[in-house]
């Protein structure tokens, strides 16, 4: 560049300068010239002095800006400073990040209820296929954005745990890791819970391994979500399950506490308002403050929709809505039994009865063992006869083994695990064989028991 082209508050640029330069006055001396300027990244004054040949070597930017850059690169820095600051006005920002198309009660569950509340401790219940999933995700996309939420943790029945990771990453682009045993052994002497801050792990494993929980107990979390939340209700005040105990530790270590399930409700109101106590204590302290807000139904923080109730969002040309789901119409469909069916059928039902009861006289492992066996055997008769038959089967070689060796069966007591209904099918048949096993007494009337298998599966040869 040329002397005369030296002119304050232009911004020039060189090997000489370790940054660029804003001239604030040049003094011609003799053949060479003295440039004052401010260096625009560090505010050092910078006064060389420049010969011809230095002077050749440096840049200025223009006068006038020629706005000839490349459009594609301003496009860019554009878009990147409207995302910067598009969360203060948008208020649906994470569906612009979102691989997700949400429907219209997914956005009204997120947008109209949890993110209304400065602490979030909501249940929700919406009925199987409302995608519970995707309220979750954009609830901790929102979470994030503002700057509320770091460390997430999710809760799931072992079944559900790498579904749950495969779907924030592929929907929203979250990397969750994977908690279990494997990784716990494989992190002896650390806090895996405390190194990672997004976890998935199961609510039964948890539960009722004490390292895994003792270790998350000492963890702090900003965002806690529950699946499946039913499985942490409680039967009542005085007989907490692990999963509900766990609950109201976990409850206590998070500001925002998201329960879904599509089955809060056992029928048992003193049973809900135990449930409702893991968000908050004082809400629904007791059945009369659970009437009250069904009378007026109104619920502070608890939501549900069932699948008739949920539709699309209106046509943009007949601003008519489509139901999501078909109408269910149920009715009962009888049938009669012929005449071998029915005498297995009754010669089953008196069985079960029987045992039912002789389940019923003591409160152990063992009759609830024997209780769970007999609801197994009912459900399998409704699947099919061979069904039914291979669990006769089954009884009955337990029973010979007993009977062969008493004292070996005696060692191979068990209770039943809380995830039963979660665990893979082969792992859940085989609990099945060994709680089947638990649940037979040796007692005198063991004998008389094995004869009348003999003659149910006689039945039906």
């Amino acid at each position: 560049m040329l002397l005369d082209q030296l002119k304050p508050n232009i911004i020039v640029r060189g090997p000489i300068f370790p940054e660029p330069v804003q001239v604030i006055v040049a003094i011609p001396m003799g053949t060479s010239v003295k440039l004052v300027g401010k260096g625009l990244n560090t505010n050092q004054v910078h006064e060389p002095i420049l010969s011809a040949e230095q002077l050749a070597q440096l840049v200025s930017s223009p006068e006038k800006e020629p706005f000839d850059g490349d459009p594609l690169r301003f496009r860019l820095g554009v878009e990147a400073l409207r995302l910067g600051l598009a969360y203060e006005y948008d208020p649906y920002f994470s569906l612009s990040i979102a691989r997700v198309d949400p429907l219209p009660h997914q956005l009204e569950a997120v947008y109209d209820y949890f993110l209304t509340m400065p602490r979030i401790r909501f249940l929700l219940a919406d009925d199987p296929g409302a995608g519970k999933t995707i309220m979750a995700g954009l609830l901790l996309k929102e979470l994030k954005i503002r700057g509320l939420v770091k460390r997430t943790l999710i809760i799931t029945p072992a079944s559900l745990s790498f579904q749950w990771q495969r779907e924030m990453k592929e929907k929203f682009r979250e990397q969750f890791e994977v908690i279990r045993s494997d990784v716990l052994r494989a992190n002896y002497g650390m806090n895996p819970w405390q190194e990672r801050n997004q976890v998935v792990t199961s609510i039964s494993w948890v539960s009722r391994i004490e390292d895994a929980k003792e270790s998350l107990l000492r963890s702090r979390w900003d965002l806690i979500i529950v699946d499946e939340a039913h499985k942490m209700a409680a039967y009542s005040a005085d007989k907490k399950t692990l999963a509900y105990r766990l609950g109201e530790s976990l409850s206590g270590m998070t500001d925002h506490f998201l329960l879904m399930t599509a089955t809060p409700h056992k029928g048992d109101p003193e049973n809900f308002c135990l449930f409702l106590e893991l968000l908050d204590r004082d809400v629904y302290g007791n059945v009369k403050s659970l009437e009250e807000a069904m009378r007026r139904n109104y619920a502070p923080f608890y939501l549900r929709r069932t699948k008739e109730a949920l539709v699309s969002f209106p046509d943009p040309e007949t601003g008519q809505v489509k139901k999501l789901f078909t109408d269910r119409f149920v009715h009962t469909a009888s049938f009669d039994l012929d005449g071998e069916e029915y005498d297995f059928y009754d010669a089953l039902t008196r069985y079960v009865e029987d045992q039912s009861i002789k389940a019923a006289q003591e409160d152990s492992p063992r009759s609830r063992a024997l209780s769970f066996t007999m609801a197994m055997l009912q459900r399998r008769f409704a699947s099919t006869v061979y069904a039914v038959r291979r669990s006769l089967e089954r009884m009955r070689d337990k029973r010979k083994k007993i009977l062969e060796d008493p004292r070996d069966y005696l060692r191979k007591q068990m209770e039943i695990p809380e995830d039963l209904d979660d665990l893979p099918e082969e792992e859940r048949d085989e609990y099945i064989e060994e709680i089947e096993n638990a649940a037979i007494s040796f007692d005198p009337t063991l004998l008389k028991e094995l004869q009348v298998l003999k003659a149910l599966i006689g039945c039906r040869q």
